[in-house]
C-alpha cells in the first residue's frame, strides 16, 4: 500500500486500515507530510470488512471531512454469489452554517467536539444514495451490501424499509455464521456489517438509520426494485383492489 500526499496539500496524512495486524494498521508507516510518499506492505490474516480512515490528529477532523472507507478481505474461496452487490458507509458533517444552508460550507470545531452534527449522510453527501445515484436492482435477485461507519462518532441503526435481511454478518465477521431474519442491526463507528436479503416484490426501499431523526438531515438512500408484483407476498388494496364475490 503507498499513499501519495499531494504537493499542495496542507495537511499531513496517513491511513489506518482496521484490517491490518501493525503498528497504528499502517498509519506510522504511511503518515506523510506534503509531496511524501510512505507505504508497506502487509498480510491479510483475518477475513472480515474493515473500515479504514485517516488518522492523523485530529483524526476526527479527517473523517468527518470524508477520509474513510471500506476494505473487504474475503474468506478462502471467496463469498457465496448474489446478483448485486454495494457499498455503503455512513457519516457525519459539522459545520458552522445551519442545516440546509447553500454555497461553501465551514467546518466547525465546536460542534464536532460537542457530537452535534449538522448533517448525517450516506456514501458522503446529502442525497448521494437518493435522488443522485439510488441503488437499482430487479425482482428475484439477491442484494449484498457492505455497510460500514464512518462516524466520527455516532452508532447507526442500519435498517431497509420494507425489507428483512434474510443474512447478517454481524459486525462484518465472515469467519462466523451468519444470523437470520433481521430487522435492524447496531453498527458502531469503526465498525461494519454485511446484510444480504432476497427481493420479493417491486418498488422503492428506503436505506435509513432507525434513528429516525437523522433522515431530516440527509441521511436517507434509495433501492429501487423493478419487476413484477406477487400478490401472494403484499397486495395493496388500492392498486389491486380483491373483486367482490358475486351474488
Amino acid at each position: 500500500m503507498r499513499l501519495k500526499n499531494h504537493d499542495d496539500s496542507a495537511l499531513m496524512h496517513n491511513v489506518d486500515f482496521h484490517a491490518v495486524t501493525g503498528p497504528g494498521g499502517g498509519a506510522k508507516a504511511t503518515t506523510a507530510a506534503p509531496g511524501e510518499t510512505h507505504g508497506f506492505e502487509f498480510t491479510a490474516l483475518n477475513p472480515g470488512l474493515y473500515v479504514y480512515h485517516c488518522a492523523v490528529p485530529m483524526a476526527a477532523q479527517h473523517i468527518t471531512n470524508g477520509m474513510y472507507g471500506l476494505i473487504l478481505v474475503e474468506p478462502e474461496g471467496g463469498l457465496p454469489r448474489v446478483d448485486r452487490e454495494f457499498y455503503v458507509m455512513q457519516g457525519e458533517i459539522y459545520t458552522e452554517e445551519m442545516l440546509g444552508a447553500t454555497g461553501e460550507l465551514t467546518w466547525s470545531y465546536d460542534k464536532l467536539m460537542n457530537e452535534r452534527p449538522e448533517y448525517f449522510v450516506f456514501n458522503g453527501a446529502v442525497d448521494a444514495l437518493s435522488t443522485e445515484k439510488p441503488l437499482k436492482a430487479k425482482v428475484g435477485e439477491t442484494v449484498r451490501i457492505f455497510f460500514g461507519v464512518g462516524g466520527p462518532n455516532y452508532t447507526s441503526s442500519f435498517h431497509v424499509i420494507g425489507e428483512i435481511f434474510d443474512k447478517v454478518y454481524n459486525l462484518g465477521s465472515l469467519s462466523t455464521a451468519p444470523l437470520h431474519d433481521v430487522q435492524t442491526v447496531s453498527v458502531p463507528a469503526g465498525g461494519s456489517t454485511v446484510v444480504e436479503m432476497k427481493l420479493e416484490v417491486p418498488g422503492e426501499f428506503m436505506l435509513v438509520d432507525h434513528a429516525l431523526s437523522r433522515v431530516e438531515r440527509g441521511l436517507v438512500g434509495a433501492l429501487e426494485v423493478d419487476g413484477p408484483t406477487d400478490n401472494s407476498v403484499f397486495r395493496d388494496q388500492v392498486a389491486n383492489p380483491v373483486a367482490e364475490p358475486t351474488q
